[in-house]
């Protein structure tokens, strides 16, 4: 709302700021450049996966993905893949709670009527496709329990397709579809509490919430000594937050959201008496972010994503059998239409009924490409595809395949329509890259995509 409207204006606000904050702008810009080895890393790492599990070796690649090490007593005897699926990837989702905490009392995000727009998107990116797979594969009595499959988005896939094709893309499409995807997953992961868990173990869990409150105590409390020394945090806070993680673990909610409320608890300002002082120097969240990203981008994901993506096809055979699986059918559908449909139409209804607008740098296509990109199911996918059908049974192999496959088709999709504006807006940056207006913001934030 322009300064100087009344309160009670009609004109319509937009979701996002009209220009963003510039500096941010820029900031999200260079972390989404940043992210682009990572990302080419995590695709090597899945391509990795795949080949392996459709070859020869593929014994040997299973052998190692299922092999078990860990302390019993704590529940945590896991295989080599679920290690890096549930502890791995927290390190992840820590990163991500760090980011959107950011963006929530500093960033783009912090006002309600910005955030609420990505929310609700990714509630018609849960709902949807669940009635999409419920609608073609619910006469089978015996595949009604895969419906929450096609629920989740892949939020490290879908942010590494980014990073590799959208280095000009528009920083506020990235807010969108981290926030989108986050969210996306929580549910999903709600979802798995109350639909495909057998129990909940609720001192464990009032335990790990607990030890999660002492983690963001000790960080408040002692923000510029752990800024200013690099080891204290593994010395002292990495022990509280693997405990964390532990105790959630056993309480049998999927641990990587301990990562996420670590990464909430997390500090993003300077205490107010040390604000003088700190002058430019970035509050812990942004330090932590810049610590550890690289550990995350190098490391976490490209491994959770070699024993994730390991998928025997079956070969041709497999291929075939699986086309004209009502099941397979279910879930393509799902992941590729009914994600794009439900977060467009979410995102069209909010902004229609709160009378807010898009980004002025966005438009309804890269809204589009933002959808096709969330029908990249595959991790969490698997996951509720190994508690809805029976371990190694015909129904898990074909969800299996068939999420593997709706994934690669999402990704291609989203990759075609995103490059495309990619280059769209590439061009408008070459062009107007020196060339800023009267209040110091490029053109480029102002034209027309």
């Amino acid at each position: 709302m322009p300064p100087g409207d009344p309160v009670n204006s009609s004109t319509p606000r937009h979701t996002f700021p009209p220009y963003g904050a510039f500096a941010e702008a820029r900031r999200i810009t260079a972390l989404l450049r940043k992210e682009t080895v990572g990302g080419m890393l995590l695709v090597a790492a899945a391509l990795a996966a795949v080949v392996l599990a459709n070859s020869p070796a593929a014994a040997s690649y299973f052998a190692l993905r299922d092999f078990t090490i860990g302390y019993e007593p704590w529940h945590l005897k896991l295989s080599l893949g679920a290690w890096a699926a549930d502890g791995l990837l927290a390190i992840f989702f820590f990163l991500v709670g760090l980011e959107l905490k950011r963006e929530f009392v500093a960033g783009d995000l912090r006002n309600l009527r910005t955030a609420i727009v990505p929310i609700a998107a990714a509630v018609g990116g849960v709902a949807v496709p669940a009635l999409v797979y419920a609608a073609i594969a619910s006469q089978n009595e015996a595949l009604r329990g895969g419906w929450a499959i096609p629920t989740a988005t892949d939020i490290a896939f879908a942010v590494a397709v980014l990073a590799i094709i959208g280095s000009h893309l528009p920083p506020a499409l990235r807010i969108f579809l981290l926030t989108l995807a986050v969210v996306d997953d929580l549910l999903a992961i709600s979802i798995i509490a109350v639909f495909y868990t057998d129990s909940i173990e609720v001192l464990p869990l009032v335990l790990s919430l607990a030890v999660i409150a002492l983690y963001g105590l000790v960080a408040q409390r002692y923000r510029a000594f752990f800024g200013a020394n690099a080891l204290a945090a593994w010395l002292v806070l990495l022990p509280i937050g693997g405990a964390a993680w532990a105790l959630m673990h056993a309480s049998g909610i999927h641990a990587t959201i301990a990562g996420v409320l670590l990464g909430f608890t997390i500090p993003v300002m300077h205490r107010r008496a040390d604000r003088d002082a700190a002058g430019n120097t970035p509050g812990l969240a942004e330090v932590f972010e810049h610590r550890f990203r690289p550990l995350s981008a190098g490391f976490a994901v490209p491994v959770f994503a070699f024993f994730a993506a390991g998928v025997a096809v079956g070969g041709a055979d497999g291929i075939r059998a699986a086309i004209a699986n009502p099941l397979a059918i279910a879930i393509v559908l799902a992941l590729v239409l009914g994600k794009p449909i439900g977060i467009l139409a979410m995102t069209w209804l909010t902004t229609t009924l709160m009378r807010t607008k898009l980004d002025p740098g966005l438009r309804w296509i890269d809204m589009a490409g933002v959808g096709l990109l969330a029908g990249i199911g595959f991790t969490v996918s698997l996951l509720i595809a190994e508690l809805s059908f029976a371990p190694g049974s015909a129904e898990a192999d074909t969800a299996k395949v068939a999420i593997l496959a709706a994934s690669v088709i999402a990704a291609a999709l989203a990759a075609a329509v995103l490059a495309a504006r990619n280059r769209q807006y590439k061009r408008i940056a070459l062009r107007d890259a020196v060339d800023e207006n009267a209040d110091g913001i490029p053109d480029v934030y102002q034209r027309e995509g």
